[in-house]
């Protein structure tokens, strides 16, 4: 398949999957995936995905409640296999990554989140991910019983003044109970394509990270309006100043009620963008 339609039938399946009533994590992660590496095709996910079927099957049945689900998932994919992360983690676009998570068992605290989450949801454990500000962690069991796991330090077990220790060392805050719920399968993609923009954000000459990031958080049901401020930016970067400048109008046009001054600054820029072209 030519690479174009092959991203935009991609595209599509992404958007089809972030729409259904019950979006698959992986999947969508795996999509995320196929972006940055045009290698991974329908086998690539498709192996990615029976990996984790693989590893979900290796779990004891039924272990019990929910600190013995963690303690299995900790035994089988911390202890056994290897996954966890490290500082240098943030600095590899391929630490949100899923299929290369599964493949070097390194990643950012939401991406070892997501493998931790597959696997035990695959073998039935009552699972979720928690997003609590700056470092990713996984939960088991309903509130009143609640067992917090930390898969980027290998799935160890944390205490109340773990999980206070975690938010105050990344954001300065607290825990608030709000932040122990569930989080939304379409969240965690927002949360990693937000990551990987901040990673392409701090490298210039990876523009086109950036660009793609961007537009497959607009694919999403919910995401911030000022995406499309930020394509439009990235286009005129990239030198493609019609693209941008249409772009920029669109925004001007959705925030003109609400910001009219910034509206009008953002028609300027456009009018800038086409002017590059003379």
């Amino acid at each position: 398949m030519h690479e174009e339609s092959r991203t935009a039938a991609s595209r599509r399946r992404f958007a089809e999957e972030a729409r259904s009533e019950r979006p698959d994590l992986s999947l969508l992660c795996l999509l995320v995936s196929a972006e940055a590496d045009p290698e991974l095709d329908e086998d690539g996910i498709d192996a990615a995905q029976i990996d984790l079927d693989r590893l979900a099957g290796q779990l004891p049945y039924r272990p019990g409640g929910a600190r013995e689900w963690a303690a299995a998932l900790a035994e089988l994919l911390g202890a056994r296999c290897g996954f966890a992360g490290t500082p240098a983690d943030y600095q590899r676009l391929e630490s949100s990554l899923l299929h290369e998570v599964l493949q070097r068992r390194r990643g950012l605290p939401i991406l070892l989140s997501v493998v931790w989450i597959e696997v035990a949801r695959r073998a039935g454990a009552p699972v979720y991910g928690v997003a609590l500000p700056g470092h990713f962690v996984v939960g088991f069991g309903a509130r009143e019983e609640q067992v917090l796991t930390d898969p980027f330090a290998g799935g160890r077990l944390l205490t109340g003044a773990d999980a206070e220790l975690l938010v105050a060392g990344s954001s300065g805050g607290t825990v608030s109970s709000s932040m122990l719920t569930p989080a939304d399968p379409l969240n965690i993609v927002l949360r990693i394509l937000n990551n990987i923009r901040a990673w392409a954000a701090a490298r210039p000459e990876r523009s086109d990270v950036a660009l793609w990031a961007v537009e497959l958080s607009l694919l999403l049901p919910a995401h911030p309006a000022r995406l499309r401020y930020e394509r439009a930016q990235l286009l005129v970067q990239r030198g493609d100043f019609l693209a941008g400048a249409a772009e920029l109008e669109t925004y001007a046009d959705v925030v003109t009620t609400v910001e009219p001054t910034t509206a009008d600054r953002v028609r300027d820029q456009a009018r800038a963008a086409r002017a590059m072209l003379n």
